[in-house]
């Protein structure tokens, strides 16, 4: 088990700055959309749906913020920062 964990460690390799770039732009992404919907509350119609139909209470823009952050984390940073420690 010690050879395994050495032979782990040694395998491991620091990040680029380049990699740490573009996996961080999800969370941060994530992150803005968060403080958007909480530090301007009035632009969620969730928290007062009055008369509003289906589509206009999915598609605001601190949820379109947050999804796209979650779907760029991950189906396009992680294939993306994966490809790039592979022709390193």
């Amino acid at each position: 088990m010690t050879q395994y964990a050495t032979d782990l460690s040694r395998t491991r390799t620091r990040r680029s700055a380049r990699s740490l770039a573009v996996l961080s732009l999800g969370p941060t992404a994530l992150v803005a959309g968060v403080a958007w919907a909480f530090f301007q509350p009035w632009r969620m119609t969730l928290l007062h749906p009055h008369d509003q139909g289906f589509w206009w209470l999915v598609v605001e823009p601190p949820l379109l913020v947050i999804a796209v952050g979650l779907l760029f984390h991950a189906f396009v940073a992680r294939p993306l920062v994966r490809d790039l420690e592979e022709a390193d």
